[in-house]
């Protein structure tokens, strides 16, 4: 059962909310943000229109327009869109939401604590913060049935400490890393934030399979918990918890269906689902096959199957039968790998073969070899194979090396990495003011999160997941982007 929890938590980080009206000037900002730069616009409360969801085969880009990159880390939301902050050559945006519900200006630099600070006066030691550092933990699944499965989140947020250390501080002090083992299980995620809790001022950047375990235990002791991401309802329950890469896990966003109605519109007419039977996979499963229907999508084939099943013959066969010429899966690489397999030495060759974010890894191209060529990904951040576009990406990369030489960044990895990052701006936004239940509200009103623009704007605090994403196809063992480099941006379809 741990195994599988592993492809349930892993595949419930495709899910997304958010109301499917967005402003031009949203569309914009996400635009920019791929190519490192600062898209001007309407401060909350200011002149911009919101528009209602392009619809099935909308473009939904913008051009982009020029700026510092360190201006395109946050936008600020209003209404079901979201307008941009103006931007200037300092890397000044502004519409950023306060802790009251108004708005302030953020300086988004390039340092480690992301540019603008507070003054330190009035600032106190407490739990995690002695004179000289501030202790901040990671939690994530590091041994278990899949061993090393989200070691690169804790990697990247060794990477960020030694980053901070190297260059800055945060009012006379250093980060000290605390880095706990949750061991794919909820026991053990529980564990660790009770020592969290009275050893670490914040737990930052974890990522556990099983990360409902010490949901409790963080909203209790008022921990705030900057994760890379939330696979749990009880997580995102948590009110001291947040996901740099947010999630709603009853929700799927309208880009993916958009995208292959504008492009494969053929193909989707003849679409199949498939998916692991067990827990939230069912339900992410039925819930996408449920909103790219109503997106003008027809399913002619969709089963389940069990975790412990190795022979996917009979359903490729039954693939066949039907006419399919589009796929979608949700289940481990493992499983995707093995249907792959399956599908090539069936012959069957479907225009389309779609998965989620966690497929775009070495260790799936590499064991998947020739069956997996031509395969597609849908992502929200910038692939690896265009890290020259991104000084954010490539400052991940290059102190990933110094804690972990050899060690290969990934999607967990980024958004890891992107919640220190958020972790380091926030606090040093407060300065002397920084207190845990401060932290937490101030966390509570980011939106737009971009770290840089290295991955799509996140609603980090309303924790609704990112209505732009873009395309990637496996060529020759090479991620290709398709349909350009730009994101899709059409909101998303929660169902009721």
């Amino acid at each position: 059962m741990a195994l599988l929890g592993v492809a349930l938590a892993v595949s419930a980080l495709v899910t997304a909310c958010g109301g499917s009206a967005l402003s031009p000037s949203y569309v914009r900002a996400a635009n920019d943000a791929v190519q490192g730069q600062v898209a001007g616009g309407a401060a909350d409360g200011g002149s911009s229109s919101t528009t209602s969801d392009p619809g099935a085969g909308g473009t939904g880009s913008a051009q982009s327009t020029s700026g510092d990159p360190a201006g395109s880390t946050r936008s600020s939301t209003s209404g079901g869109g979201a307008s941009a902050g103006t931007g200037t050559a300092s890397g000044t945006a502004s519409g950023q939401p306060g802790p009251s519900g108004g708005t302030r200006t953020a300086t988004a630099g390039t340092s480690a604590t992301g540019g603008a600070r507070a003054s330190c006066a009035g600032f106190h030691n407490q739990t995690g913060i002695t004179d000289k550092t501030i202790t901040i933990a990671n939690v994530a699944d590091i041994s278990g049935p899949v061993p090393g499965i989200f070691t690169s989140a804790q990697q990247a947020v060794k990477a960020y400490v030694a980053y901070f250390n190297a260059t800055t501080s945060l009012c006379g002090r250093k980060l000290t890393l605390l880095p706990m083992d949750s061991r794919t299980d909820p026991t053990a995620d529980q564990a660790a934030y009770l020592k969290a809790c009275s050893n670490a001022f914040a737990a930052v950047g974890s990522m556990s399979a099983f990360d409902s375990g010490g949901a409790g235990t963080a909203q209790k002791c008022g921990l705030p918990d900057l994760r890379a991401a939330a696979v749990s309802d009880a997580r995102n329950a948590c009110t001291t918890c947040f996901g740099a890469q947010a999630t709603d896990l009853h929700a799927f966003q309208n880009a993916v269906p958009d995208f292959f109605l504008a492009h494969y519109h053929a193909s989707t007419q003849h679409a199949a689902m498939l998916y692991v039977n067990a827990a939230a996979s069912v339900e992410n499963a039925r819930t996408q096959q449920a909103v790219e229907q109503k997106r003008g999508m027809r399913f002619v084939y969709s089963a389940s199957f069990d975790v412990a099943e190795f022979n996917y013959t009979p359903y490729v066969q039954k693939m066949k039968q039907k006419g399919v010429r589009w796929v979608q899966f949700v289940g481990s690489q493992d499983e995707a790998v093995r249907l792959a397999q399956a599908m090539q030495n069936a012959d069957f060759k479907p225009d389309v073969f779609l998965l989620d974010p966690t497929a775009y890894d070495p260790t799936f191209v590499k064991s998947g070899g020739s069956a997996v060529n031509g395969a597609f990904v849908f992502i929200d951040f910038t692939p690896l194979e265009e890290a020259s576009t991104s000084k954010e990406l490539r400052l991940y990369e290059a102190w990933l090396q110094q804690v972990a030489p050899g060690a290969a960044p990934s999607y967990f990895g980024i958004f890891a990495w992107s919640a220190a990052r958020l972790f380091g701006a926030e606090a040093a936004g407060l300065g002397g003011r920084l207190t845990r239940a401060a932290l937490v509200d101030r966390v509570r009103h980011v939106d737009g999160w971009t770290d840089h623009g290295m991955h799509a704007p996140q609603a980090v605090g309303p924790k609704v997941n990112s209505s732009c994403w873009r395309f990637l196809r496996l060529e020759n063992g090479h991620w290709q982007p398709v349909g350009g480099r730009r994101y899709l941006c059409h909101g998303s379809t929660k169902l009721n």
